[in-house]
């Protein structure tokens, strides 16, 4: 019987000790999906800044000697998936890294986090924005919330409402930056939460879920990172994105049974079994 070598992700992203988000979502996911997730931290914080204290510590000077080790030992990766970048330096550093690592079949997932409600991060700066921007435009998939993808089109967000034809218009606004697929999460309705699907050569596609609970942190990362598993294991991306929106309800929903704080996130453990069925 022929070696079946199992597929790997490459993480880029944070890492909380406590509070689920960034890499301490992407780790299990992944691996729920049967992909070896293999994390490369931008820094390591003791919680999460949704708290009101935390500790940090930077992770950029030594992101460099610790993707050279994976230089040395010739690493290969199926996907390579980006998160919350902190600065111009580890944009660039993330850039370089695609640029070693993808071969012809790697496939590049950027979550652009950049900001949220109409508002950009305050540690987002003008010059993040534009090379935010580029490394989006080497992307097979996007996964930007509203807010992102209103920054990266340079369109006014609006808190009034919106017409389907104006998403649709900032979607294709995305796809001309150079990615291949686009999705933009977390488009508000009254009732609803709406993702658009985005795709060359095919009719855009609006999916829905009912608004279960309040928002809370991670269900972004969770998104991201069900969409690039399943990018590597060849599931259609509109297939994907009903995934990921019934696994982040079915959380939500479990977590309001459970009272958990709010600022924890969501309780995803109690329903990984979900993604395996």
């Amino acid at each position: 019987m022929p070696y079946a070598r199992q597929k790997k992700i490459a993480a880029i992203n944070d890492i909380s000790g406590y509070g689920r988000c960034a890499l301490t979502v992407s780790i299990p996911i992944i691996s729920a999906l049967k992909v070896q997730c293999c994390p490369v931290p931008t820094s390591i914080l003791s919680n999460h800044t949704g708290y009101e204290d935390f500790f940090f510590d930077d992770y950029t000077d030594k992101m460099t000697p610790y993707i050279h080790q994976w230089k040395k030992m010739n690493l290969s990766f199926d996907g390579i998936l980006t998160g919350f970048l902190g600065s111009r330096k580890q944009i660039e550093i993330v850039s370089d890294f695609i640029t070693y690592f993808k071969k012809e079949k790697t496939l590049i997932i950027v979550d652009p986090i950049m900001g949220d409600h109409g508002k950009v991060y305050s540690t987002y700066t003008k010059d993040m924005c534009f090379d935010m921007r580029k490394l989006v435009g080497r992307a097979d998939i996007i996964t930007p919330n509203l807010t992102e993808a209103c920054i990266l089109t340079d369109i006014a967000y609006k808190d009034a409402l919106w017409e389907p034809e104006e998403f649709i218009h900032i979607a294709q606004r995305l796809f001309a930056l150079g990615p291949k697929k686009v999705v933009i999460t977390g488009i508000p309705d009254k009732e609803n939460l709406i993702n658009l699907v985005y795709e060359e050569n095919a009719e855009p596609y609006f999916s829905s879920t009912k608004k279960v609970s309040v928002e809370r942190p991670g269900t972004g990362d969770i998104f991201a990172s069900i969409i690039a598993a399943d990018a590597v294991n060849g599931c259609k991306l509109r297939k994907s994105v009903n995934r990921a929106e019934k696994f982040i309800s079915e959380c939500l929903t479990r977590s309001e049974q459970l009272h958990i704080p709010k600022e924890d996130g969501v309780c995803f453990e109690e329903m990984l079994h979900l993604l395996t069925n």
